[in-house]
């Protein structure tokens, strides 16, 4: 059984590829300046990218786990999210408030997906 990864760093893959199966890792946004719409919208672009270059896109998510620093925003997320998420695909998902690495992350965003 062959596995890809893609962009490998020294602590972790952006991306894992086996059996046709794409995992993501944990997606974060880079401009922290941006509150939760802003942050999710980038995060949900990185996650575009990758799923491409690994041969997959949103419609094809399996699953996807959110994790949110305040729980309360959940209603600014989602409203970025009901616009990107591919129609008649949204994936079975689970959002939680969780402490995360960086406190200037509102957002991170891990992703499952099948190839094309």
């Amino acid at each position: 059984m062959e596995i890809k990864r893609l962009h490998v760093g020294k602590r972790l893959s952006e991306v894992a590829i086996c059996n046709g199966v794409v995992y993501l890792a944990g997606q974060i946004p880079e401009d922290v300046s941006q509150g939760i719409a802003g942050q999710t919208k980038e995060v949900l672009g990185h996650i575009d990218r990758l799923l491409s270059e690994a041969g997959s896109d949103k419609s094809r998510i399996l699953s996807c786990q959110i994790f949110l620093t305040d729980i309360s925003q959940i209603g600014e997320m989602n409203t970025v999210w009901d616009a990107w998420v591919a129609e008649n695909n949204s994936p079975p998902r689970a959002t939680v408030e969780a402490r995360l690495a960086n406190p200037d992350w509102l957002i991170e965003i891990v992703v499952t997906a099948a190839q094309k």
